[in-house]
């Protein structure tokens, strides 16, 4: 069950879970694919889509006739309606909501949240601004069992793995990648030619990833607001980190970068180095303690309270020499090798794009 779930979310967010492969499980097959009604089951089945380590998620009372080396996973309601729960038997039970909604739900178990139209993908950016001026996260996003739907097309700053990690089939035998999203073909399709026409509505895009909000968003509008917005990605991965701190009851969390920084005098940095991307860890504090999120591997590390007035200049300025406008130099370097060896590097692996500002 365990796997399914990983599988599902998976599916629905459009990233692999950290530490899980992102290719597909077998040779030009599909990871995780969902059939919104049953009579497209067989076309799937009899397809290249699926192969040996697809996870098919069909509606309860779907058959496959003959053998399968793909696994069958029956759910009840729909992983794609807003509005309406699915279920994995009786031991897994998902809410699917709207953004717009959402801020008005109390959370009572795992939710995923969708963009379902412009207002839910406005509210959206306007919750995200919000968060980048004074550092107010929406509520419902943080919750530890919430999880917002089609990253890839909301700023994380990649495509996600396309047809090869996730397909949806509509009610109609329409297959994208998400029920928001661009049709790539039909049921029965090959997986070649649903990656090929993935590939080239990327490639006439400006912005990753122009399919799997297709439907819901007018392309020009999703893109603007990421021209806009450069910073989207780090805004998601700073949810990430204040989910992963909600689930171990830690509250009360404020993000470098989002709002202010915790050493004040770190606003005179001009174009600082974690202002976008994810290539290195965010900085969160309490009254009481301080983290390093490390988005790419989803670690968590605790940090001495007393160790931000070295961590936050390295992360904001990018290098130790820019970095040493603020703290000892030898206090940075000693914390910039510490943390290189843990795994999480507080500068960026390409030259500093920080410079002091003062």
């Amino acid at each position: 069950m365990s796997e399914i779930k990983e599988r599902l979310m998976s599916w629905a967010t459009g990233r692999t879970v950290a530490g899980t492969a992102t290719a597909a499980p077998a040779e030009g097959s599909c990871r995780t694919v969902v059939l919104e009604s049953a009579e497209h089951l067989e076309q799937v089945l009899a397809s290249d889509v699926v192969g040996p380590g697809t996870t098919v998620l069909a509606p309860e009372g779907a058959t496959a006739d003959g053998d399968t080396t793909a696994a069958v996973v029956a759910y009840g309601g729909s992983a794609a309606e807003s509005g309406v729960e699915f279920s994995l038997g009786t031991d897994f039970y998902l809410q699917v909501q709207s953004y717009g909604i959402s801020g008005y739900m109390s959370v009572i178990g795992p939710t995923l949240v969708r963009i379902a139209d412009t207002a839910d993908f406005e509210a959206y950016v306007a919750d995200a601004e919000l968060a980048r001026q004074d550092g107010t996260f929406p509520a419902f996003l943080t919750s530890p069992v919430i999880q917002l739907a089609d990253l890839p097309a909301l700023g994380a700053g990649h495509a996600g793995s396309g047809p090869a990690l996730r397909l949806y089939v509509a009610a109609t035998g329409a297959v994208s990648t998400s029920p928001g999203g661009l049709a790539l073909g039909t049921a029965g399709d090959g997986l070649a030619a649903l990656a090929a026409q993935w590939q080239r509505l990327n490639d006439d895009a400006g912005h990753p990833c122009a399919v799997s909000l297709g439907t819901a968003v007018p392309e020009e509008v999703r893109t603007a607001a990421l021209a806009q917005r450069p910073w989207l990605g780090r805004y998601l991965a700073a949810l990430d980190a204040l989910r992963n701190l909600a689930g171990r009851q830690v509250t009360g969390v404020r993000v470098s970068g989002f709002g202010g920084r915790s050493v004040p005098a770190l606003a005179d940095v001009t174009d600082p180095a974690d202002a976008t991307g994810t290539d290195v860890p965010l900085l969160l504090w309490t009254d009481e303690a301080a983290y390093v999120y490390a988005p790419e591997t989803d670690r968590m590390l605790g940090l001495r309270r007393e160790a931000v007035a070295l961590v936050e200049p390295l992360l904001a300025c990018g290098s130790v020499e820019a970095a040493a406008a603020y703290a000892d130099r030898e206090k940075l370097e000693q914390v910039e090798r510490a943390f290189a060896d843990a795994g999480a590097p507080l500068t960026a692996r390409t030259p500093a794009l920080a410079t002091a500002g003062r």
